[in-house]
Formats: structure tokens, sequence, C-alpha cells
């Protein structure tokens, strides 16, 4: 029977659907029959968007590439005067979730351990984020040497928060963020700088 295309879904509602499972079970748990039973679509249908569950798996490291690393890589290039701004300018990835998905990039992190190529993929990627955070650091003076140990320090710190699955208070976290800065960029946080990030988070210190 020939399905009419409202009743396949669509790349994005598997896509999503995978997403749900990933996160809260791990990889194992997302497979094609489970996905179509909690979409309420046939088995079938999946093949009208994916290949097979490789390639919907292949979408979702895509997914992950695309948002985290390239909006992290955006958020370093962005304008600023100062340090500071820079550094604000990329902790909008911590707050943000249209930024920076923490939930996918810790099922990543926990998948490629027991998937090499996968392992390569995230190691490329975590390499690009450091270089993109280097290289920022760099514009503002630091030598390379210092450039690249500030850069680690952040990463380091980011891939521990999310491994460890640190709950606080959203508040309390942007409340800590300047101090956080202060010890990255070795810096004082400019005043204004701080009221600008508190404001684009709708935040009241």
């Amino acid at each position: 029977m020939t399905q009419h295309p409202r009743q396949k879904g669509s790349d994005a509602v598997w896509l999503d659907a995978a997403y749900d499972m990933l996160t809260e079970s791990g990889v194992d748990a997302v497979k094609v029959m489970p996905l179509a039973k909690k979409l309420g679509l046939s088995r079938t249908s999946f093949y009208w968007h994916f290949k097979d569950r490789d390639a919907l798996l292949d979408a979702m490291i895509q997914r992950w590439e695309d948002k985290n690393t390239g909006n992290l890589i955006a958020r370093t290039q962005a304008y600023a005067e100062t340090l500071t701004e820079a550094m604000f300018n990329l902790f909008d990835c911590w707050l943000d979730e249209r930024l920076f998905d923490a939930k996918l990039d810790l099922a990543i992190r926990n998948w490629a351990r027991n998937d090499p190529a996968l392992q390569l993929r995230l190691d490329k990627a975590d390499a690009a984020r450091a270089k993109a955070i280097k290289a920022m650091f760099e514009r503002f003076g630091f030598s390379p040497q210092q450039a690249q140990a500030r850069a680690m320090t952040v990463i380091y710190t980011q891939i521990g928060y999310i491994s460890m699955q640190v709950h606080e208070d959203r508040a309390e976290r942007i409340n800590a963020m300047p101090n956080y800065i202060e010890v990255y960029t070795g810096q004082p946080v400019e005043h204004t700088d701080c009221m600008r990030f508190f404001a684009r988070h709708n935040h009241n210190p």
C-alpha cells in the first residue's frame, strides 16, 4: 500500500525521534522499529527518508558537527572589542541550546567510546574547537603557547562540565561566568561587556 507523504513523516521528524532515543538511552537504542512505533508510522516509511539505520546515524553525527562545532567556532570569530567580550560571545554556547546542545555532545562522546570511526571525528571536532579558541586568544595578543594552554583549559573544563552532567541554577551559573572568564584570560572583566552579556540572556544579577 502506498502511503500519503503526510503519513511518512519527514527527515527531521525521524531525526528528532532518533535524537530523543540517543540522548536518553544511547546509540544502541536507536533502531528503526522502536522509532516507527514512537512516531506512529510504519517501518517502511522510514526508508522514504533514510537508506538504512547507518544513514540516520550519519545524519545525527552531521547535525552534531554542524550545530555544536560549527556554532562554537562561529562564536569565537564573532566581533568583539575586548577579550572578555569575545569570551562572553563563546559563553553564549553554554547558555543557549540553539547554539550548542550539551546533551547531544555527551551522547556523542559516550557513543564514540565504542566506535573508533566516530572517535576520530570527535577528536577532529575537539581539535577544531581548540584551534578556534586558540586563535581567539592570539587575536588579543597572547603568544601561541599561552593561547594554546588557555584554549585547552577552556575545552577541558567544558568537556568535564558536560561529562559530569553538572546541574546548577541558571542564575547562579550566569553570575559565576565573569569569574570564569577572569580565570581563563587573566584579565578583569569589563563591566559593559558583562552587562551586555547579562542583558542578552535576560539575566538580572
